[in-house]
């Protein structure tokens, strides 16, 4: 078996690992978060896509970030304090579009000039919705799914393109998990809100 191919499968293995535990919003969800960026780092950057192999360094640091963050356990006395699923805040977005525009930006001009790369502008862009859409992850906001539906489905094209079919068959089930993930939170939500 090719490395090509080994990596795939062991990247699709803990990519579904992973997904089962962001579904139900477990906190080993960022134990797999942990080891399954070394595998794709590797992979990416084989094929040249710089940007997401070097995403994969910031999923580590991401990773550690959300652990500690949902580790955090409300006192018994305030429950509020614990983190829970909720929406981003409205006057959240206009940093988040911000940091993000900087980030594409910056990402794409990096890869023009100092890489080979044959899809900057695509790899520039999933990258940079990645690194939004973990930040909202970390502080569980139900519009995460939304931002990594955007990331998977234009991941699927970019990884067929590349000649990678495997990781880009895990983005187009990520897709379909992200609505499924993204109804279930809603629910959470409102289950929560009913209890109060």
């Amino acid at each position: 078996m090719d490395w090509k191919l080994t990596l795939q499968i062991i990247g699709v293995a803990l990519g579904l690992l992973y997904l089962y535990f962001e579904y139900k919003a477990n906190i080993w969800l960022w134990v797999i978060g942990l080891i399954m960026p070394i595998v794709h780092g590797i992979l990416y950057y084989r094929q040249g896509l710089y940007a997401d192999c070097a995403m994969e360094t910031y999923y580590i640091l991401a990773g550690i970030y959300g652990l500690v963050v949902w580790s955090q356990k409300g006192s018994k006395k305030d429950k509020k304090s614990e983190l829970r699923i909720g929406h981003t805040p409205r006057v959240a977005w206009v940093a988040i579009v911000g940091v993000y525009a900087i980030l594409h930006s910056g990402i794409y001009l990096l890869l023009i000039n100092f890489t080979d790369s044959t899809v900057p502008f695509w790899d520039s862009l999933t990258t940079s919705l990645s690194v939004i859409a973990y930040w909202l992850l970390s502080r569980k906001y139900v519009e995460q799914w939304l931002v990594w539906l955007a990331v998977d489905v234009i991941t699927v094209g970019l990884y067929f393109y590349k000649e990678i079919p495997l990781t880009a068959s895990l983005y187009a089930l990520y897709s379909l998990l992200a609505i499924a993930g993204y109804l279930r939170w809603l629910l959470v939500i409102q289950q929560e809100q009913s209890i109060e």
